[in-house]
């Protein structure tokens, strides 16, 4: 113990305690020029005070003092005045190891870009940091999943759908194919897809700005649909009544079919005829209107009776000329085949009109053939032809009768006869017979005799 004792002298004589100011401070805080800044945590775990400031994992300061503020936790921090932060720095509370000890990590933001630099007393909000999860949190989470938090059913379901696709991995499998299909086509028409979603979208902004004018529309369709809804039996009503009318009108459609097809083809005919009559029939119901007088005679009606002018031809010569003349033969000519003209009082024969070819330019046997040409000196008007029945038929034309008599009214005297259904073309018809009388020129003889008649 003496030979102790001596050495334990001499070992404390040659060493000697270093000064404070060689001991570095705790927790790593700058020995230099530093500036001071506070961070706001919601939960600072274990945090406490000279813990190390570290930034990228190099440690540029410590905490200084750790207070509360309400619910908030504010750590003020002391760094190394040769650190430049930006402005917008995040901190979070992070720990060396899996049981090391607490610190505080600043870094520059990862979601904007960096701006600004932190100076002494500035702040990181709330809003910008954040903390590690601790061991404890981690193996609690891990023993709540292990103890039946979620293994026990994803077992459940990984055994339900083994049994579901049991013997159906064909169809399970083409369902996949079409739905890959279907995910393609959509993502080929994403395009598409997008433009109708934007049409869409400015389709309701229109709609949200025109709001005041489509309640004004609801609001006035309100009552109409108060009636509608009032007459919903009457409506019903009137819509079975129509269905049943419905059926009512097949019913009788397909049973008179037939006769109405029947009624059709009767009705052919009478259409045809209608057709042929061409404008006979309107200039019949003009006459039709002032019978037994034509239209344009009603201007000499005066009163109770007609107006007539006549006038007479007194020239002497003619007179004397027709004096000494000899009289027309008392008997008419008659040829075979054909009725002799009835003679008049007087033994004269009824005049023909004029336009009418004289007996004498028709045939002994009184028919005319289709092919008929008259003999010289009996000029027909031009452009009269007779065309054989069932020949096209021409415009303003006549159809001879089945009894085959003409009737007044052509270039050939009344009576003549033509084989039935023989046309005439239009330059045979004379000019309708208008009423009106101007004059009849012919000789005293006529005028004694009455041959003369308006």
């Amino acid at each position: 113990m003496r030979r102790l004792a001596p050495a334990l002298a001499l070992l404390l004589g040659g060493c000697s305690l270093p000064s404070l100011a060689d001991v570095p401070l705790p927790g790593g805080a700058p020995s230099g020029p530093s500036y001071r800044i506070t961070v706001e945590f919601a939960d600072v775990l274990d945090l406490v005070p000279q813990a190390a400031v570290k930034v990228d994992d190099v440690t540029v300061g410590s905490v200084e003092d750790i207070s509360l503020s309400g619910w908030t936790a504010r750590v003020r921090l002391r760094v190394d005045k040769k650190v430049e932060l930006p402005a917008n720095a995040t901190a979070a509370v992070r720990q060396t190891s899996l049981l090391g000890e607490k610190f505080v990590a600043v870094s520059p933001p990862t979601t904007e870009a960096a701006r600004g630099r932190l100076s002494d007393g500035d702040t990181i909000p709330l809003a910008r940091t954040r903390r590690g999860a601790e061991v404890e949190e981690v193996l609690a989470a891990l023993g709540l999943l292990l103890n039946g938090g979620g293994l026990a059913q994803l077992k459940t379901i990984n055994q339900e759908l083994g049994t579901a696709l049991l013997g159906r991995e064909a169809e399970a499998k083409d369902a996949l194919h079409q739905l890959d299909t279907f995910v393609g086509g959509l993502d080929r028409q994403k395009a598409d897809i997008v433009r109708a979603i934007e049409a869409l979208d400015r389709l309701t902004g229109r709609l949200a700005q025109q709001r005041a004018v489509i309640g004004g529309a609801l609001d006035a369709l309100a009552p109409g649909i108060t009636v509608l809804a009032q007459q919903r039996e009457q409506l019903t009503a009137a819509l079975t009544a129509l269905g049943e009318l419905g059926r009512v009108g097949t019913r009788v459609v397909n049973q008179s079919k037939d006769d109405t097809v029947a009624s059709l083809r009767a009705l052919q005919p009478i259409l045809d005829q209608l057709v042929r009559a061409g404008d006979d029939l309107p200039k019949s119901l003009d006459f039709m209107l002032s019978y037994p007088f034509p239209p344009n005679v009603t201007g000499a009606i005066v009163g109770d009776f007609v107006n007539l002018s006549i006038t007479a031809d007194l020239d002497a010569a003619s007179i004397l000329a027709n004096l000494v003349a000899a009289a027309p033969s008392a008997t008419s000519r008659s040829t075979p085949g054909r009725a002799a003209t009835k003679p008049k009082q007087g033994g004269t024969t009824l005049p023909s009109l004029p336009g009418q070819l004289p007996d004498v330019c028709l045939p002994l046997n009184g028919i005319l053939p289709p092919e008929w040409t008259p003999p010289d000196g009996c000029d027909l008007p031009e452009g009269c032809k007779l065309l054989a029945a069932g020949s096209s038929l021409p415009l303003g034309a006549l159809v001879v009768p089945d009894t085959g008599i003409l009737p007044q009214g052509t270039v050939f005297p009344a009576g003549t006869k033509l084989p039935a259904g023989t046309i005439l073309t239009a330059p045979c018809l004379l000019a309708p017979v208008t009423g009106a009388v101007e004059g009849i020129v012919g000789g005293l003889t006529d005028v004694l005799t009455g041959g003369l008649s308006p």
